[in-house]
């Protein structure tokens, strides 16, 4: 066995393969995979070899597409079969609220580039006449789907692999992975010794295991699912056309004609049970080709509830039960991008859905391995949206809740109480006394609304009864005044002699000359494409106030450790920092008499900084705000939050203070044209196409991503930002709807909402520059005009947060 490589993948599953094929065809050949015993042999070999288009998340279907355009075309390439069979999918619905989500999902297909019709129970009939449609009002029928025979599609993505220059060895377990102080990895092998520059973890339900010799943490449990098949029915073998797989809330799974017989496959909604539960969920190393006992009693009430929808099937007696493991994570997407604080070690692994993810993954990770971006937003999939709260109690919770909710419709608004709360701070149980309803952040619990007791919130896509208090506290913040506990922003201290030239090489626009100035800065890839966005306050000479967004805690330490030097001193603050919103055009008024300092515009202006004392709290108390008002956010040692925030609700109740939460934030910033990281700031575009050259300073000097951000400007972009007003009705923009102009699909909606202050649904979109007039969204399946609008639609002079 060779003795060097640029890559080493540990794990010959879907996604290991994936990724090799992947990256030897973007040029990397020098790849060496390794697999401890025969390639699919852990969860690859005994998947069910689903390939559904249809999936809730916009970016996770651009990753569905790509596998389901390639497996068809495997074989004219590789020479070899994958078992594929375009038979096409239905999702069944039985309520309004799914409906809706098919709608939804249809509008980004026509962006994604899958084909999907929502049809009625006549032609689900038509295209399965064994079906038994009594409660359906509709199905999702994708056609460009199927699913393939999981060990050869496997076996020949890893041919062609081989073809492309990667080379595999099997039979070869990998011991242990060290670091050498050269940064090079020397992965052990029972074969011997391999030195790698990047080493990708892709070793499915060994995961944990392999990512532990590296200190790297991987969420994921290892559940068992179960399917069945069943002896040959007459019926199936007199077809000339096979049955679509059939996707079926109701009764928690999927079911399908596998060659002359049924398969039936079910995700109890209650006692799932963990493999390998008496080992702590870890197999043992020598665990090849490995099932479980089947267990029908714990699938029965959801198989009995199948048998009824497709009575054809209860004629057949049942030949085999598979039961065997697959890796869930804490949000159902698998973990495919850089291992945090390790560089050049990669994860690709943690899908439920690896047939459908491997060759997808494959090739947005590779691209991201070789080009250091990727072409489509990889934050729904980036291990680092998981910290450190996401221990192995967390982990096991919300894998369960994911394994009992595969076949659910994920309703907008929806919470997931397992594992929670894992970050709180010392307002959070008196806020939810106050009626806050929280959502979790990066593991934080952070008001979203508040309502009144006994209140429920009815989910769906269009809205709904939170709408009327949203919209009381946007208008506190308009009229009065507001504050909100906002301290699950990502926080850091940057300091020493050399912090200035770091940040300076990181960023890419001017840091404030001077103590107390504050700037919006982004971190750029090497490609100009947006990695970060960072607010940065001068606090003195050599120190400075770094905030990112909650989500992004590990991708900026990664960023700044990077480019760290021996004269910096950069600490993790955001557990010891607290951080209260006040803002509205009252925010002064409230504030004045508990500061130790001179709020007028004169002695602290906008966008300036500084650190003085409130109701006797220390404080970095900053003039900037998400809402567009009148504000300071207030930095506060976490343990005196408590006592800032009830002199700060006592001092303002004269002024008719109001708490306010998250969507209101939304509403409001949507009002003011504040773009979103992760929405419309992405590792998908650069500063050009975004709009945000007011940021942006490449006369400065050197930094990271200024070459390639120049080209785009001088050669023009393809896509361009646009904001505008929707003629929306009961519903509003939440990103992935196409923009049209005519028949054509000219871009698509990056995020919206509803402008309580100004009674306009708002949106943001990427569109073909030449696209400026007459243009459309389409919402839940209805085409509503999007005037453009050049700036915002609030306060268009920004003269109220400079009052």
């Amino acid at each position: 066995m060779q003795t060097q490589a640029r890559v080493v993948i540990v794990g010959g599953g879907m996604m290991g393969v994936g990724l090799a094929y992947h990256l030897a065809e973007e040029g990397w050949k020098d790849v060496l995979l390794i697999e401890k015993g025969e390639l699919t042999s852990g969860s690859t070999w005994h998947a069910a070899g689903q390939c559904p288009s249809f999936i809730a998340n916009y970016n996770m279907a651009k990753i569905h597409h790509h596998s389901n355009s390639l497996y068809p075309r495997l074989e004219a390439i590789t020479g070899h079969p994958t078992g594929w069979h375009g038979c096409g999918g239905i999702r069944l619905a039985t309520t309004p609220e799914e409906v809706d989500w098919f709608r939804h999902v249809a509008g980004f297909a026509a962006n994604v580039g899958f084909e999907m019709e929502i049809i009625g129970p006549e032609r689900i009939r038509e295209l399965n006449p064994f079906l038994v449609t009594d409660g359906i009002l509709a199905g999702a029928h994708t056609t460009m789907d199927g699913h393939v025979d999981p060990a050869s599609a496997c076996n020949a993505m890893a041919a062609g692999a081989r073809q492309l220059g990667a080379t595999i060895v099997r039979r070869n377990r990998v011991t242990g992975i060290g670091r050498r102080p050269s940064g090079e990895f020397e992965v052990m092998t029972e074969q011997g010794n391999v030195l790698c520059e990047h080493v990708v973890n892709a070793a499915g339900c060994y995961a944990r295991e392999v990512g532990a010799w590296l200190g790297i943490e991987t969420p994921i449990t290892n559940m068992e699912h179960q399917y069945l098949v069943t002896e040959p029915l007459a019926a199936f073998g007199d077809r000339d056309t096979e049955l679509p797989v059939m996707r079926d809330p109701t009764t928690a799974g999927y079911y399908r004609q596998e060659q002359k017989a049924g398969l039936i496959g079910i995700y109890e909604h209650r006692g799932a049970k963990e493999a390998w539960a008496s080992r702590g969920g870890r197999p043992q190393w020598d665990s090849e080709n490995e099932l479980f006992e089947g267990d029908l009693d714990r699938i029965a009430p959801w198989l009995e509830k199948a048998l009824e929808r497709m009575p054809i099937l209860a004629e057949a007696g049942i030949k085999r039960i598979i039961n065997g493991a697959i890796p869930h994570t804490p949000d159902g997407n698998p973990l495919v991008g850089p291992a945090h604080g390790v560089p050049n070690a990669w994860q690709c692994c943690g899908s439920s859905i690896g047939i459908a993810q491997g060759a997808g993954c494959g090739k947005y990770l590779a691209q991201w391995m070789v080009h250091g971006d990727a072409e489509i937003n990889m934050a729904s999939v980036d291990p680092r949206r998981f910290g450190g709260y996401a221990d192995a109690a967390y982990t096991r919770a919300r894998s369960f809740d994911d394994y009992h909710n595969m076949f659910e419709t994920p309703l907008p608004g929806r919470e997931i109480p397992a594992g929670r709360p894992r970050r709180v701070t010392p307002l959070h149980e008196r806020l939810k006394a106050k009626g806050a309803i929280h959502t979790e952040v990066f593991g934080w619990e952070r008001p979203k609304y508040f309502a009144p007791a006994g209140f429920v919130e009815r989910l769906g896509f269009r809205r709904n009864n939170a709408f009327d208090l949203v919209a009381a506290e946007c208008r506190a913040v308009r009229e009065r005044v507001g504050v909100m506990d906002l301290s699950s922003f990502a926080k850091f201290d940057v300091s020493g002699p050399g912090a200035e030239a770091l940040l300076d090489r990181l960023t890419a626009n001017r840091l404030p000359r001077r103590p107390g100035g504050i700037c919006l800065a982004h971190v750029l890839s090497e490609g100009g494409r947006i990695e970060g966005e960072w607010t940065i306050t001068r606090l003195g000479p050599d120190r400075f106030y770094v905030l990112t967004g909650a989500g992004a805690e590990r991708q900026a330490l990664d960023h700044l450790a990077a480019a760290a030097a021996r004269d910096v001193s950069i600490a993790n603050v955001s557990d010891a920092f607290g951080m209260l919103v006040v803002a509205g055009p009252r925010a002064r008024d409230v504030l004045a008499p508990l500061a130790d300092a001179d709020l007028a515009s004169a002695a602290f202006p906008w966008l300036t900084g500084q650190e003085i004392t409130v109701a006797g709290v220390p404080v970095r108390a900053l003039r900037v705000n998400y809402v567009g008002e009148l504000g300071w956010e207030l930095h506060a040692p976490m343990a005196d939050l408590a006592r800032l925030y009830d002199a700060i609700r006592a001092a303002g109740e004269a002024h008719g203070i109001a708490d306010f939460g998250a969507h209101a934030v939304n509403s409001l910033r949507l009002e003011k044209a504040y773009r979103g990281f992760g929405t419309e700031l992405t590792n998908e575009i650069t500063l050009i196409e975004a709009g945000c050259t007011r940021f942006y300073a490449p006369g400065k000097g050197r930094f990271r991503g200024r070459d390639a951000t120049e080209a785009v400007r001088r050669r023009g972009v393809t896509t361009t930002l646009v904001y505008g007003e929707v003629g929306a009705t009961d519903s509003d923009i939440r990103g992935g709807e196409p923009v049209m102009q005519g028949d054509r699909v000219v871009g698509v909606c990056t995020s919206g909402g509803y402008g309580h202050a100004t009674g306009k649904s708002l949106a943001f979109a990427y569109v073909d520059p030449a696209a400026t007039d007459g243009l459309e969204v389409v919402m839940l399946g209805e085409r509503r005009p999007l005037t453009l609008h050049p700036g915002p639609v609030w306060d268009p002079e920004n003269a109220r947060p400079r009052a």
